[in-house]
């Protein structure tokens, strides 16, 4: 398929009203408002040609990055590009899923997710919460570096609060997955979870919520899941 032929594809299955609720979301034109499960059956076909999915992103067109983020090859992707793409992701849907996703599947996980939270800019501190807790999801646990991930689940304790909208949403979030995905860290995670409590996130017009991580923590430990690792995070 051509990038037109996608384009065109993706024009006729959007809808008016998952435009108008992606925008309350936070997306912007151009976008068609293309249901997620209706992108994935586009997948096989873009997935074939990494310059293909590499142009869709690049077309600034909301279901077309999103699309890009499902097909392109993880490990085929330069350091220089992911950081392209951190840029470009405009709206939390894409940095925090899109570019988190492929980054945590790149060779570049970890260069990337450190050097992302540390970002004085929103969008990318959180896609690098975001990153380091998709690594976490589908990384053997005697590859991960447990000393530094004990250190963020600290950073997260002390400064959460303070952190700015969409950081303090990413960051629950890896208190989450570090409890849920780290059999060993589940206890220290549950600890940071209940001293955090609630966590506030203003997610607009919407009716989304953010979950309680206590509560998470303890659901994943009684269906006796903890420490299963995923394998892929890229959905």
């Amino acid at each position: 398929m051509t990038l037109e032929e996608v384009m065109s594809k993706l024009e006729a299955m959007g809808t008016e009203q998952t435009k108008k609720t992606f925008f309350r979301h936070g997306a912007k034109e151009p976008c068609f408002g293309v249901k997620i499960g209706d992108l994935k059956t586009l997948v096989k076909q873009v997935r074939k040609d990494q310059a293909l999915a590499l142009a869709l992103y690049d077309s600034g067109n909301h279901d077309a990055m999103y699309l890009a983020g499902l097909s392109v090859n993880p490990k085929q992707m330069g350091k220089e590009q992911l950081q392209t793409w951190a840029r470009q992701a405009y709206w939390h849907m894409l940095a925090e899923y899109t570019v988190a996703g492929v980054a945590a599947e790149s060779p570049f996980a970890l260069d990337l997710a450190r050097e992302w939270l540390d970002s004085d800019q929103e969008l990318i501190a959180a896609c690098g919460w975001s990153t380091y807790a998709n690594y976490i999801s589908i990384t053997p646990d005697e590859q991960l570096d447990i000393a530094e991930i004990r250190g963020l689940l600290k950073r997260v304790r002390e400064t959460i609060h303070e952190e700015r909208n969409r950081v303090r949403y990413t960051m629950n979030g890896f208190v989450i997955v570090a409890g849920t995905s780290i059999a060993a860290l589940q206890e220290e995670a549950r600890e940071v979870a209940e001293q955090i409590g609630k966590v506030h996130v203003d997610v607009g017009e919407t009716a989304c919520k953010v979950p309680l991580a206590t509560a998470y923590i303890r659901k994943v430990e009684a269906l006796g899941k903890t420490g299963i690792k995923k394998k892929t995070c890229i959905y």
